[in-house]
């Protein structure tokens, strides 16, 4: 990933700077604290109740992180922290194992999975003597080489300087002051990190307008669609859940779909014809993942305006991973901190996905367990394969355009010509040419379908 911005000149490289692209080998660490702090670094406070993950898949994830930017992990090791350290998280003696580890490997990067505090950061590069990054900052790393919008470029830029930011600490030799005033008068100055701080702020600030005059034009996009007025539907859920491959299978557009995390991250946008008729807009949105930096929310919340706006929201969940229901529970978090209820079952359609990957007895068994009295049970398809798709399309067309209703329609000589547009939106049961040249027709047909029909044909 390239800078995010100019350095600042005259000092050494700070701890928030991105990873060369040539940096290959990494050393990735999981600690997993079985005491947790009453906060994060973000302020999110970690006493409300959560579903635990299990350390293996923590550990899979932090190892398909860094293969999400072409890192060799040449070492990785979940490490128990039962009292964090405020220097530097670990304990010293497991560092000193892992500097040892680092040196033998040849490693030039240590991915610690956990948010660090800058001077955790700092001093985990001082004995480690490797470049370390927390979980905020390999995700960044990825969002930044996964941006091709303009506006996903911005949004990446501008929490990547805002995570920055908090980062210039003191760890470098010119903290002299700076002469200030004219000529060789006038006041101290600023130190250098004062300096630093202001061309970062002076950055943000940029960004921020450029950003707003891209939001102002997405709203224009999203004024001119309303204006035609095809529903939207959002497909949402963790990294890697198959949004883009389920977005590919029902649209028939070429998004890239990978086993990788963060494969898509800026929105994708196509208009998608239902079984009955009723056309609708589906959106590909960018993957949720645990832990998600607020900040990093915060950028993208003009995207992700795009899941707020949605007429239904479409929540793939991977099924045959074990740790589907903690993931299930981040992706309703972050839903409801845009004011999303995942519960409210008449917008958010739960869509088990990857079916195919579990046995007979197992998708029984799933399936049985997802059917609870007080919501609609779950939809389970294979995007891969294309099993369940048809029930998911007639649910997404009930759920826009009401439930299909029976009618019996005459068609007189002269209003054959419609008959093909009633094939096209509606099921026939069953048709019957009369003797005087007219159709009758048994259908099946939303009420927006028919309501239609009938203004395309003057009847009442």
């Amino acid at each position: 990933m390239s800078e995010t911005g100019d350095k600042p000149r005259g000092r050494k490289a700070g701890p928030a700077e991105a990873v060369p692209e040539s940096t290959g080998r990494a050393v990735v660490v999981v600690p997993v604290l079985t005491r947790h702090p009453r906060t994060d670094e973000g302020g999110d406070s970690l006493s409300r109740p959560r579903l635990s993950r299990s350390p293996q898949a923590r550990h899979d994830e932090a190892v398909g992180l860094a293969l999400a930017i072409d890192l060799e992990p040449v070492h990785t090791e979940i490490v128990t922290v039962a009292d964090p350290r405020p220097a530097t998280l670990i304990g010293s003696g497991k560092i000193e194992d892992l500097a040892a580890v680092v040196a033998e490997k040849k490693a030039e990067l240590v991915i610690v999975d956990h948010p660090l505090t800058p001077v955790q950061q700092r001093n985990l590069e001082k004995e480690l003597k490797a470049k370390v990054l927390d979980r905020t900052g390999i995700i960044l790393e990825i969002f930044g080489r996964r941006a091709r919008t303009k506006e996903g470029s911005l949004q990446v830029e501008l929490a990547h300087l805002n995570y920055q930011k908090g980062r210039l600490v003191r760890s470098w030799t010119h903290l002299e002051r700076q002469r200030g005033g004219a000529g060789f008068l006038g006041g101290p100055g600023e130190t250098q990190i004062e300096a630093d701080r202001r061309i970062l702020q002076e950055k943000i600030l940029r960004l921020k307008r450029e950003l707003e005059t891209v939001k102002r034009t997405r709203e224009l996009h999203r004024a001119k669609r309303k204006k035609v007025p095809y529903p939207i539907v959002a497909i949402v859920g963790y990294t890697n859940a198959g949004k883009s491959t389920l977005f590919n299978r029902l649209t028939g557009a070429g998004v890239l779909a990978e086993d990788m995390l963060f494969a898509t991250l800026d929105p994708t946008l196509r208009r998608v014809r239902l079984p009955h008729g009723t056309i609708v807009i589906l959106s590909d949105t960018v993957g949720f993942i645990s832990d998600l930096p607020t900040h990093l929310v915060a950028a993208f919340r003009a995207t992700l305006e795009e899941v707020v706006e949605a007429d239904l929201v479409l929540h793939l969940r991977d099924i045959s991973d074990p740790d589907t229901a903690a993931q299930a529970e981040d992706v309703e978090r972050i839903l409801g901190d845009l004011g999303v209820d995942a519960s409210d079952s008449r917008h958010v359609i739960e869509v088990w996905n990857k079916i195919d990957l579990l046995e007979e007895g197992t998708r029984h068994r799933l399936l049985e367990e997802g059917r609870a009295p007080d919501k609609e049970p779950p939809i389970a398809i294979s995007a891969v394969t294309g099993e369940g798709i048809s029930q998911l399309l007639d649910l997404m067309e009930a759920r826009i355009s009401g439930a299909l209703t029976l009618a019996t329609i005459v068609l007189a000589p002269e209003q054959l010509g419609s008959i093909d547009w009633l094939y096209r939106n509606a099921a026939i049961q069953s048709r019957k040419d009369n003797d005087d040249g007219s159709v009758t027709l048994e259908l099946r047909a939303t009420p927006a379908a028919l309501a239609e029909f009938n203004a395309k044909v003057g009847q009442k």
